[in-house]
């Protein structure tokens, strides 16, 4: 079961941790690169600011973004804005997300995001959790996947591997984490092409799967071919 009111609590404890390491920084930081290819810790932050306003929008029944056009404009200009304006915009964003989310609602709703995408309102706070999280990563600023809460990666795990779930480009995959051999795994890929199956630890896994980290370069290929490589998300 999916519980909305404790993902809340999770992205505020993930926000703080996140505007507490940037507090530190001086302007010369943000404007350093970040792990995104093309951005800046600027542009992270941005879009994590603008990201919230958009999931504002997805609560409230409007279009996420206008158009990618002026998504990926609006990243761009507030880029390079100097670290108070940045943390600034964070926190404000953040408070009305928040506030949205407490709103009394239909959680059982369906909501539209990006690109035609459906889910569950209730869905919307672990998706900010995961945008503040990862990104956090993204950031290099000493967060790393393995400092992720294991809910989290346990969670993100199950929705990326159901994401590509299907895909005709992917191998059928089986993920097994480390030291837990009464666990199922998880299945992912399609059904063309030699199964590859996996393990590591969730971090790993989580790596892979997301484009992060390593990208796999250290999980132990039980069987099949080799670690396969994934298209971008």
């Amino acid at each position: 079961m999916i519980d909305h009111l404790r993902d809340i609590a999770s992205v505020r404890e993930a926000t703080d941790r996140l505007l507490e390491a940037v507090s530190s920084w001086d302007n010369a930081a943000l404007a350093e690169p970040s792990r995104l290819p093309g951005w800046t810790r600027g542009h992270v932050l941005a879009h994590l600011a603008r990201n919230a306003d958009a999931l504002v929008n997805v609560l409230q029944g409007l279009p996420m973004y206008k158009d990618a056009e002026s998504r990926e404009a609006d990243i761009e200009r507030d880029a390079g804005r100097p670290v108070e304006a940045q943390l600034a915009d964070l926190r404000v964003t953040a408070d009305r997300f928040e506030e949205v989310c407490r709103e009394p609602a239909d959680w059982d709703r369906t909501v539209e995001l990006r690109n035609g995408v459906t889910d569950r309102a209730a869905r919307v706070p672990f998706r900010r959790w995961v945008e503040v999280a990862l990104h956090h990563v993204d950031l290099d600023a000493g967060y790393e996947l393995e400092d992720l809460p294991e809910e989290f990666l346990t969670r993100e795990i199950e929705f990326l591997a159901d994401r590509w779930s299907g895909r005709p480009d992917v191998p059928p995959v089986t993920l097994r984490p480390e030291r837990a051999e009464d666990h199922p795994g998880w299945r992912t890929g399609g059904t063309e092409g030699e199964p590859v199956v996996l393990r590591g630890t969730a971090a790993e896994l989580l790596g892979w799967l997301s484009g992060r980290g390593d990208k796999g370069a250290r999980l132990t290929v039980v069987s099949g071919g080799g670690v396969p490589e994934l298209p971008p998300l």
